[in-house]
């Protein structure tokens, strides 16, 4: 039967160096020269060196911060060498509380530290840990804190201020479908520079009118692009795919939404064909998608012989009519391409 090992307890260790100067010159310094704070197992501690006590050196760790239950710790010393093995550690262990918040620790006598080689340049270095035995309440607390904290639902409740149209100030009359899609100003101008733009510009009628007229969008779109405004998803991209990417594209475009034209650069460069290459290339060029264009490029200049299948394409013409300055650029490095394959082949 295999052996198996439980932790009954649990302690935080920490280490530090402390340099201490001026050996001479502190022979008649009396009371303690202080640290900074030292904080472990989640209490803030402080050390403390006494030069001279009755001719020993001595040590004290303090607890400075406020405990609601004893602290289990002990705090160990020795003196570094800068050359040879360290001394003999010193430990001394004690329950830290409200009444008993220090302790101390005897290093060495001055006279044998003097002798012992340990003092370099008038100064010495000492060795500090500190072990904090620490029990389960804080673990308990923080799983509680996480227990009655909800999670965020920020996109549904904006979602739904959307849908049932509370408080909505403002109406877009969507034309290609006929229909009305009441929005709120606020969210729309921090969503969207364009539309911040529209209704507070000092001269665009768009910041008085109470109703929008949307000619140059399909109301698909429109409404899918007011979803991702509100809740910064879109849905759509899923269950419609490439279908409705080019065109929510456009208008993420003609609005400034970066994050929307991300996402849909994403979907695209993930479906690129034959039949879709030379449009998605010109859509990209047209709205300076450069990962979207260089995913285009890379298509066709990975099986050249192909490029007459894409020639056939009703895309191809668009591409053709509304972007020659890329096809331009696609033929170059297509005609570059071959004669690097020339050269190999001669080779």
């Amino acid at each position: 039967m295999p052996n198996t090992c439980t932790d009954l307890t649990e302690a935080v260790r920490s280490v530090q160096l402390f340099k201490i100067n001026g050996f001479t010159a502190t022979k008649e310094k009396s009371g303690f020269i202080a640290s900074t704070i030292w904080t472990v197992g989640g209490h803030d501690w402080q050390m403390e060196f006494e030069p001279n006590n009755e001719g020993w050196m001595k040590m004290r760790l303090s607890l400075v911060s406020e405990a609601s239950s004893e602290v289990p710790a002990s705090f160990s010393c020795r003196l570094v060498h800068p050359a040879e093995s360290p001394s003999q550690e010193k430990t001394v262990s004690s329950l830290f509380h409200r009444n008993n918040t220090s302790v101390d620790l005897p290093l060495t006598k001055r006279v044998d530290l003097e002798a012992s080689g340990y003092v370099k340049d008038e100064s010495f270095l000492v060795h500090c840990a500190i072990n904090v035995l620490v029990g389960d309440e804080p673990a308990a607390a923080a799983a509680t804190v996480t227990e009655t904290c909800p999670c965020t639902d920020l996109q549904n409740d904006l979602g739904e201020l959307l849908r049932c149209q509370k408080g909505a100030d403002i109406n877009f009359f969507l034309v290609s479908g006929g229909e009305s899609v009441a929005a709120h100003r606020c969210v729309l101008v921090a969503r969207s520079p364009v539309f911040a733009a529209e209704l507070l510009g000092e001269t665009t009628k768009e910041k008085t009118s109470q109703c929008i007229e949307i000619r140059d969008m399909e109301a698909e779109v429109f409404k899918a692009m007011l979803h991702f405004i509100y809740t910064d998803t879109s849905p759509e991209l899923e269950t419609k795919g490439t279908s409705i990417a080019r065109r929510l594209l456009e208008a993420a475009d003609r609005y400034g939404l970066e994050r929307l034209k991300g996402l849909c650069v994403e979907k695209l460069c993930t479906s690129i064909s034959m039949d879709t290459v030379a449009t998605t290339l010109a859509l990209a060029e047209q709205h300076g998608c450069s990962k979207l264009k260089a995913n285009c490029m890379n298509f066709i200049l990975a099986d050249i012989t192909k490029f007459h299948e894409i020639s056939a394409t009703e895309g191809y013409m668009h591409l053709e009519a509304r972007c020659p300055s890329v096809l331009t650029e696609v033929l170059k490095l297509m005609v570059h391409q071959r004669q690097v394959i020339l050269i190999v082949a001669i080779e």
